[in-house]
């Protein structure tokens, strides 16, 4: 029984060290979030305010209730100065009491104020306290001798029954200072006042904060809600769903940063289906010379005997299928190359009517072959020298005329023009072919797209030609576009700055793409 009691206590003590713990954690957590540092925030402005306000208010009520019950005795103590110095004189001790007592009782009427009246030798001539009648004794007071020394003066002390202010004034008659005037007054009144109005102010001070504290906490939910938002968006986007947005509401900074957390989930979902659609295509792409290769070599193996005309024509088939993979690696490779970005570019003065001519060389017999007429128009006055890749631009003019060419019925047209315009290097290239549909001239730029698949796969083609070439422009700063032509067929047109000094960084580049 002794085991199973210990047992339950130190299980007891585990939960409970558990429950804590995992408190604390929480606690811990919750004192590092902004919605608590807004809260703590709005309260310590809050508290600090109210403190200082408060401080203000008592301090300048305190004051203003002292001075003028100060005044207030000043004035009083005045008047009785003024008329005791006209009943002054009187040779009867007993009717200048009586005097004074008179004028005592008409300036003090209803109030507890103290009135002493004394000589220069600090002896008592009237006192209206019955209690501590100090008439014929010395009464000596500071604000007392003060006052026979000619000043007005004034102080507070603490007593058993709360504060006192006193007032002394001298007595005068013909300039000469014959007596003094003392007055003195509890003034506990006021501090009670003083102490109610503060025990108020306690109280809406706290009522204050726990309103902010209230409203912090609303509003601080408010501002911070679509944060824990953003959160759950990037958890999302960090594990690879990119199909999730936040929402978004208004025009706020926060409204502006969950559209360009949206932005950025649209153009990763984008770049993420251009890439499951590129690693298919190249997946599709290696596939078909592969399985001919292997077609081939099946069908040669099972072949009884075969003759050398037989093998010879087997091998040819297998040297193009091998030559359209090799096409296709070195074009791969190609874009592999562009999309490491401009600083790869090795820059030099380029002569594009020279580079142009180079393509055209190189592509003659192809042309000869189907009997198509090249034929390069340089405008007068174009300048020659471009600052560039020589290699990368050499590619992209060579895609597209070769691009021409190949879509070229025999007996066609291919036009090639160079000329200046805005500061930027125009090269043109016409063909006589059968065109471009509108709704595909966006896409003939994607890469492993073809407008005809079955006629591409019979020229060799592989979809990356034209992509290829607008990577190379892009690089140098420049941009392509399709048109229609004026006759049937199509104008690319390669857009390319002539100045070094205007071709993007890798950074910008970079910038741009997403």
């Amino acid at each position: 029984m002794d085991i199973i009691i210990k047992r339950i206590k130190k299980l007891k003590g585990t939960v409970i060290d558990g429950l804590l713990s995992s408190w604390r954690q929480k606690i811990r957590r919750g004192t590092h979030t902004i919605r608590f540092a807004m809260l703590a925030t709005y309260i310590c402005v809050t508290l600090v305010t109210l403190v200082l306000m408060c401080v203000y208010i008592i301090s300048t009520l305190s004051e203003n209730l002292y001075s003028d019950r100060t005044t207030r005795l000043f004035a009083k103590a005045n008047i009785i100065s003024m008329t005791a110095a006209n009943v002054w004189d009187s040779e009867d001790e007993n009717v200048m009491y009586l005097r004074f007592q008179d004028i005592m009782e008409r300036s003090l009427a209803g109030t507890s104020i103290r009135g002493v009246v004394t000589n220069t030798s600090y002896t008592v001539l009237y006192d209206n306290n019955s209690e501590a009648d100090m008439a014929g004794r010395v009464f000596m007071r500071d604000v007392l001798k003060r006052a026979i020394d000619g000043e007005q003066a004034e102080s507070m002390f603490e007593s058993d029954s709360g504060k006192t202010i006193t007032v002394s004034v001298p007595v005068e008659r013909n300039g000469v200072i014959i007596g003094g005037v003392y007055l003195a007054e509890n003034v506990s009144s006021i501090s009670d006042t003083v102490d109610s109005i503060q025990a108020s102010l306690i109280v809406f001070s706290a009522l204050i904060i726990l309103i902010v504290a209230m409203l912090s906490i609303g509003i601080s939910y408010i501002i911070t809600q679509p944060m824990a938002d953003f959160i759950e968006v990037a958890h999302a986007i960090s594990k690879g769903d990119f199909s999730k947005r936040a929402a978004v509401k208004g025009t706020s900074e926060m409204a502006q940063m969950g559209r360009a957390l949206n932005y950025m989930c649209d153009e990763l979902n984008a770049l993420d289906e251009k890439r499951k659609n590129f690693v298919s295509d190249v997946s599709h792409e290696l596939k078909t010379p592969m399985a001919g290769i292997k077609l081939l070599c099946d069908s040669l193996i099972e072949a009884e005997d075969p003759g050398m005309d037989t093998i010879r024509e087997f091998l040819g088939d297998m040297s193009e299928e091998i030559d359209r993979l090799t096409r296709l690696i070195n074009r791969l490779l190609t874009l592999s190359r562009l999309d490491a970005g401009a600083d790869n570019l090795n820059l030099s003065n380029v002569d594009i009517t020279m580079l142009v001519g180079a393509v055209i060389r190189s592509l003659k017999q192809f042309a000869s072959e189907k009997n198509i007429a090249v034929d390069l128009d340089i405008k007068m006055g174009t300048e020659r020298e471009l600052a560039a890749d020589y290699d990368k631009m050499y590619e992209s003019v060579y895609n597209i005329v070769d691009n021409a060419i190949k879509y070229t019925e025999e007996n066609g047209e291919v036009h090639i023009r160079n000329y200046r315009e805005n500061g930027m290097c125009i090269i043109e290239v016409e063909d006589s072919g059968p065109g471009i549909p509108d709704d595909e001239k966006h896409r003939v730029f994607d890469r492993f797209y073809r407008l005809d698949d079955s006629r591409a796969r019979d020229t060799g083609g592989t979809g990356l030609g034209l992509a290829i070439s607008k990577e190379a422009v892009q690089l140098h700063g420049g941009t392509i576009e399709v048109l229609d032509a004026p006759k049937g067929g199509s104008i690319f047109r390669i857009s390319v700055p002539y100045a070094a000094a205007e071709l993007p960084s890798k950074t910008a580049q970079a910038g741009s793409e997403g």
